[in-house]
Parts: C-alpha cells; structure tokens; sequence
C-alpha cells in the first residue's frame, strides 16, 4: 500500500549524504528559514550518527524530531551502504540513537528533482533559448562521480519525482570527430554507456580515446588534470571536454524528447561548474537541438546550468515544508516510532 506523508513533526534536520561529503540543514518549523549547519566529511566519522552530533553541536536551536535524508542509490532494506564511502545507514539505530520520532531515505537524485520547481533567479543560468512551460514536466542530468538522472512530472496538479538510472543509456559516435574517437573507447560489458564518458571517472576514459584517436601519448588521467590542461588550451584536453559537452547535450535531448520536458532541462552534478564555458559556447545546444525531424520542438526547450550551492538540499527542504505538494512514495523507506516506542518500517 502507497504511502505519502501530509506533515513531518518538526524540528526537521535534511541531509545530503554523498560519498566524500554528508551537508545538513534544519527546519524549525512551518514558516521558518531553513538553518544551515556545518558539513562534515564521511572519511572523518565512522558513521551518520556521529557526523550529526558534531554538525549540530556547532548550530544552537532545537534537537530534530525527523531526519529526510538523500543517499546515492536504491533504498531497499533496513541496512544502506553507501556507493562511495564506508558508511552502513541502519536507519531503525539512527531513529534510537538520535531520539527521533521519524527517519526517511530517499534516492540522491529524486532530492534534486524536488529542487526543480523552486529553482529561480541566481539558483540557475540559461544555455541558448527555449522558454519553460508552467507546471510541465523537468529534467535533471548530473555529471559528477557517476552520472545522475531523474524526470519531475507534474500530473493531476502534483509534481511526481522519478529517479532512475538513465546515466547508462547507451551513446554512440555522431560527427566525424566523434568516429575517429569511438573505436579507442574502453568498452563496459561491450558497450559504450553514457556514464562511462560522461562523468569525473568517465572523463579521463574519453580522454585516454581522444589522445589515441591523434597517436599521441595518454598522461591525462583524472578529471582535475583535463580541466586544468583545457585552461592551459592543451589540445587533447581540449577536445575531450568539446566531446564531452556535445555527448551531454544529445543525451540531454534525447530525455528531453523522449519525456517532453517542456518545465527544462537542468545541469547539475560536480563535473558541471568545472567545465561551464564548454557548455555555454554553443555545441552542447546545438547537439541538444539535433534532433531531426523535432527540432524545432526541443529548440523550444530550455536547458540550464543549476547554480544553488546544494540542490540537493534545497528539495529536501521543499518536501519537508510541503509534502503534500509532491507525490513522494515513502513505502519502505521510512522508519517511525510507533507510540508503544517500538520502531516501525512503512512497507
């Protein structure tokens, strides 16, 4: 059976928990500011009780009643590893430990899809045209460690999060350049996923093909290196990030085609502010656009860069002010004390 929260008890501490990093804020109640608290790194605590504690010993106010957190990857049971840190979230010990009344854990990126909505002004910057329809479905793809993919449709007057593994779509060669490089690209399980180019580990496998593709020497070898030696207008650093720009902007596309994301498509992850001058000089909205016979109809699209701090967060917060806005299934996904003080999962 289906189950969607009207209201959390306050206070509400949301958090972001990513493999290098876990980021916290507070929400006091209804009509209050959202407080920010001090993040704290995952390598530096052996687990998210811990980190919590020494985040809000840090902020005065109240102690938090429900924790909404986002973690990278399917929630699924009661013990939750984390992808890229060392971290096991048990969250029946997290509700004990903390005193909490209610523990929730949702996917890393249905919290940014619940960003979308609110995200306004400075928060985002336009790339090429294209004008966002109201209440119309959004897109959010995010390159960073992995590549990140979630749809926020908005039906029956509610908006509708759906993560996803769309990151691992397959991508294949378009433009001559495009040819030349293909063959040199390390192949995973004998194909090419979007994920596997477009991402901080898929950046330095593209680059390794696009040195090969020129029979020069591969020395390139992590993200940082190529966006330093782009800045540097090395040349195979150069071309990978073109490359990787106009793969992103067909993908992109073609999630904006295939859902009709007349609401935008919006860039976020950690690899996209690094490299923002190659996505705004016009080749991932041409590739975005090349979309025959629609092109037209994905021209009219937006696309845009997220420029919020901590999305993420952002749509925690939002959900955690309104629930009622967003259909968000909480089955098996929050822990609660029932009022004998016996810990409950929703199923």
């Amino acid at each position: 059976m289906s189950t969607r929260p009207t209201e959390f008890e306050y206070p509400v501490l949301v958090a972001d928990i990513g493999g290098t990093n876990a980021r916290f804020a507070r929400i006091d109640g209804p009509n209050t500011e959202t407080v920010k608290c001090p993040s704290r790194g995952t390598g530096n605590h052996p687990g998210l009780v811990e980190a919590i504690r020494d985040s809000l010993a840090e902020v005065a106010g109240p102690a938090p009643k429900t924790l909404i957190a986002a973690v990278a990857g399917p929630v699924t049971g009661d013990t939750i590893p984390l992808t890229n840190a060392p971290w096991v979230i048990k969250p029946a010990e997290v509700l004990k430990e903390l005193g909490l009344s209610q523990v929730v854990i949702i996917n890393d990126f249905e919290a940014q899809a619940l960003a979308l909505p609110g995200l306004s002004g400075p928060d985002i910057e336009q790339i090429g045209g294209g004008k966002v329809r109201p209440d119309s479905t959004k897109f959010v793809l995010g390159p960073g460690t992995g590549l990140g993919a979630a749809a926020m449709i908005y039906a029956a007057g509610t908006w509708i999060p759906v993560p996803g593994e769309g990151g691992h779509v397959e991508i294949g060669p378009v433009t001559k350049e495009d040819e030349a490089i293909w063959p040199h690209i390390e192949r995973m399980g004998g194909r090419v996923g979007a994920e596997s180019i477009l991402s901080g580990s898929g950046l330095p496998r593209l680059a390794k093909a696009v040195a090969a593709s020129r029979g020069t020497e591969h020395r390139l070898t992590t993200g940082a290196a190529i966006t330093q030696a782009a800045g540097e207008n090395d040349p195979v650093a150069l071309e990978t990030l073109h490359v990787f720009a106009r793969a992103l902007g067909r993908v992109a596309g073609d999630f904006a085609l295939s859902l009709l994301a007349r609401g935008g498509v919006y860039l976020t992850g950690g690899v996209t502010p690094r490299i923002d001058r190659f996505l705004s000089d016009g080749q991932f909205r041409a590739a975005f656009e090349a979309k025959a016979p629609h092109e037209r109809l994905v021209g009219s699209i937006p696309t845009f860069i997220v420029r919020h701090p901590n999305p993420a967060l952002e749509g925690l917060a939002a959900f955690a002010h309104e629930p009622e806005r967003f259909a968000v299934d909480l089955s098996g996904r929050s822990w609660h004390c029932a009022p004998t003080q016996d810990i409950e999962r929703a199923v």
